[in-house]
C-alpha cells in the first residue's frame, strides 16, 4: 500500500511551509504529496491559504519521484477547461506525475465569501457530472470537442499543446448512489474518505459492481483514501489514524487487508517536519 501526504492549504500554508513540505515528502521516500483546494475554512479564524495551481506548479518543478494533485478541486469555482489545461501542463511539467482530483464541491462559506454560487446537492452533482465529461473528453485528445449542456457549452474546442501523456482523473466522495457511479465511467483513481475498513471494504465492492456495468474492470480503477492523523489521541477510532507513528502503522495495516491501495494521510501541523520524518521511519 502506498503512503501519501495530503496538506489543507487554507489553514495556514505559506510559501516557506510548503518549501519545506515538498523536500521532506520527496526526500523521506513518501509516494505523493496532495493539497485540499479552499479559499478558506468551514469557520473562522482565517489564515494563509497558498493558491493551490501556483503551489503544485513548484511542486512540479522541484520534485522528480512524488506524484501529486488535488483533494479535490471543486468544480463550483473552477472550470472544467481550465482544470483540464493546467492538469495537462503540469502533468507534461512532471513528467507524468500530475493526478487531476475534482470534486462536486460543499463549502457554503467560501462561496458566499466569493461570490461563487454552490447550488443544493442535486446542482452540485450535475455540475460535476458535466464537468467530468467534459474535462475527460478534452483530455482525450483527438477531434475537438462539441458540448451543450446545462453548465457548458463548447464548440470545436480542443487542448493545445495535446496531452502527450493523459492525467490521471481522480474523484473523491464516499456517496454509493452519486459519486461511485461517476467514478465507474469516468475516474482512474477514487478518494474515499475517513471511512472505516469495513466500509471501504463495502464501498470499494459496490464500485467493482458499477465498473462492470460500465464494461471496465476492477483493476482500471485505483482504490485511495483520505485519512486523518491525530497523533495527540490515544484511543483507536476506526476511520482515523491516532497515537505514535508505530501505532498508526498497526492501523494502516487493516486498510491495507481491506484492499486499500493507497492512504492520503492529512498532516495537520505544517510546521512539524520532525513529525513527519518520524512518521516515515515508522510507518514506510
Amino acid at each position: 500500500m502506498d503512503v501519501s501526504i495530503m496538506i489543507e492549504g487554507q489553514d495556514g500554508l505559506t510559501w516557506d511551509r510548503w518549501k519545506k513540505i515538498v523536500k521532506a515528502v520527496e526526500d523521506l521516500g513518501f509516494a505523493g504529496l496532495f493539497r485540499s483546494d479552499h479559499f478558506t475554512n468551514a469557520n473562522p479564524p482565517d489564515k494563509e491559504s497558498l493558491e493551490l495551481w501556483v503551489s503544485l506548479t513548484y511542486l512540479a518543478d522541484h520534485t522528480e519521484r512524488i506524484r501529486f494533485g488535488q483533494l479535490v478541486s471543486p468544480v463550483s469555482f473552477r472550470h472544467p477547461i481550465f482544470l483540464a489545461r493546467q492538469a495537462n501542463a503540469l502533468n507534461d511539467l512532471s513528467g507524468g506525475r500530475m493526478i487531476l482530483g475534482m470534486g462536486a464541491g460543499w463549502q457554503e462559506r467560501e462561496h458566499t465569501m466569493f461570490g461563487f454560487e454552490l447550488g443544493d446537492v442535486p446542482t452540485r452533482m450535475n455540475r460535476l457530472s458535466e464537468a467530468l465529461e467534459v474535462a475527460s473528453r478534452l483530455l482525450a485528445g483527438g477531434e475537438p470537442v462539441d458540448f451543450e449542456g446545462r453548465f457548458y457549452n463548447l464548440k470545436s474546442a480542443a487542448l493545445l499543446p495535446a496531452p502527450v501523456e493523459r492525467p490521471l482523473l481522480n474523484i473523491g466522495g464516499n456517496g454509493p448512489q452519486r459519486t461511485l457511479p461517476l467514478v465507474a465511467r469516468y475516474a482512474q483513481v477514487w478518494n474515499g474518505n475517513y471511512l472505516t475498513p469495513e466500509d471501504f471494504k463495502a464501498r470499494s465492492s459496490r464500485l467493482d459492481e458499477l465498473l462492470k456495468e460500465n464494461g471496465r474492470g476492477p483493476e482500471e480503477v485505483k482504490r485511495t483514501m483520505m485519512i486523518g492523523y491525530y497523533p495527540q489521541i490515544d484511543d483507536v477510532r476506526p476511520n482515523l489514524l491516532s497515537g505514535s507513528p508505530e501505532k498508526a502503522a498497526g492501523q494502516l495495516q487493516k486498510f491495507k487487508e481491506a484492499g486499500l491501495q493507497e492512504v492520503m494521510v492529512q498532516w495537520f501541523d505544517h510546521d512539524d517536519i520532525e513529525g513527519l520524518k518520524s512518521f516515515a521511519a515508522a510507518v514506510l
